[in-house]
């Protein structure tokens, strides 16, 4: 039998594999391996594809975040909102910029930060919120920056796994202050390494940024302000312009191995991803609900079939992070969703057989069972 890989970097370079090439072997023989003409160009393109003015390269998403923050001047003794059901990077991000990261509940059927729960944590230090795209699902931006605006608020979109997702159909990373992007290896915009960008479309923020990536030189050897050193070499810069030309094409896959896991799975007891009508997702993740998921993700292991699960304990139950201070009621949406998400395989490689063979065995798992109830997830 052979395993379905739930991740599997490989196939994603054969299919490019001439084009990478050739992009890596043109920075070797330039001689110039950090900010030359592979970043500046990755730059403008991606600015482009984003619909921004702007766009920072920088070392990571979790610099993305931090310099996000910076830029704007949210440091030591400010207040953050955002989400608990997410990459634990996030909440590092906000604590490495000096600022506290404040927890509330997520929407149950979207995933992402609930509207309605960021007011109720407001207060005099609070100086940004950090909606989280999650899953390449927009968050609900319009209910957001109608808050911020009123509370006279920073939005910080962390666009990190909705590369090419719209809200209204705007391209997400476009509608807040500034945006963040990772290019971890596995996204839908992956590098070979690491990298991240923040973009904007206020050049008085593109300034900051890009002095605060290399110790807030306006020149070399000359800091205007406290910086550090977050740089995108050329050879992740130009393998991303490579990736960057095929994502388009690659996210139109995903959405129809989405439709298809969905039209496959209707009929099996667990919760489907939704896509708000707002919103164009992008599936960085499928993610199914079940109340029985370990017992769900066995049944798969043991028929050569990979899973993840995105994230199995929420930022504020983990040792580091117990302290955080936490809305009335905790976040039970969060902690739910924690027991019963599963990532099931999906990138652009990937066959319709393939996407069929998951679906009959989720199908076989579910008939030999009573459907489940599922969460908070409403019927």
């Amino acid at each position: 039998m052979q395993t379905l890989k739930a991740v599997d970097l490989q196939a994603q370079y054969r299919a490019i594999q001439s084009e990478i090439d050739e992009a890596v072997a043109r920075v070797l023989s330039s001689g110039q391996y950090l900010l030359g003409a592979e970043t500046g160009q990755f730059e403008a393109e991606f600015s482009t594809f984003c619909g921004a003015a702007h766009a920072v390269a920088v070392g990571s998403g979790t610099d993305a975040i931090q310099l996000a923050l910076r830029a704007c001047e949210i440091g030591p003794g400010d207040e953050v909102i955002t989400v608990a059901h997410t990459a634990v990077a996030c909440i590092a991000a906000i604590e490495l910029s000096g600022a506290s990261p404040i927890l509330v509940d997520i929407d149950p059927r979207t995933f992402t930060i609930d509207p309605q729960q960021i007011e109720t944590v407001i207060g005099p230090r609070t100086r940004a919120i950090l909606p989280v795209h999650l899953y390449g699902c927009p968050a609900d931006l319009e209910p957001i920056l109608e808050i911020a605006q009123r509370h006279n608020l920073r939005v910080i979109e962390d666009c990190s796994q909705a590369h090419g997702a719209r809200y209204h159909g705007q391209p997400v990373g476009s509608l807040g202050h500034l945006a963040t992007f990772s290019f971890y290896p596995t996204k839908n915009l992956g590098a070979m390494g690491d990298g991240g960008a923040v973009i904007a479309n206020d050049a008085s923020l593109n300034e900051r940024l890009r002095k605060l990536r290399q110790y807030g030189w306006r020149e070399r050897n000359y800091s205007d302000i406290k910086g550090i050193n977050s740089r995108m070499d050329e050879i992740q810069a130009a393998i991303l312009r490579v990736k960057l030309s095929h994502l388009e094409e690659w996210t139109e896959r995903r959405r129809t191995l989405a439709s298809l896991y969905s039209t496959g799975l209707t009929r099996c007891g667990i919760s489907l991803p939704v896509e708000p009508v707002e919103s164009r997702h992008v599936y960085h993740q499928y993610v199914i609900r079940h109340a029985q998921r370990d017992d769900l993700r066995a049944h798969l292991a043991a028929r050569g079939i990979q899973t993840q699960v995105h994230y199995p304990v929420p930022v504020h139950l983990q040792p580091a992070y117990r302290g955080l201070p936490l809305p009335p009621g905790g976040l039970p949406a969060s902690e739910c969703a924690a027991r019963e998400v599963l990532s099931l395989p999906i990138r652009p490689e990937m066959s319709v057989a393939d996407v069929e063979r998951v679906c009959e065995e989720i199908g076989a798992f579910a008939s030999g069972q009573a459907l489940p109830s599922i969460g908070l997830i409403p019927s």
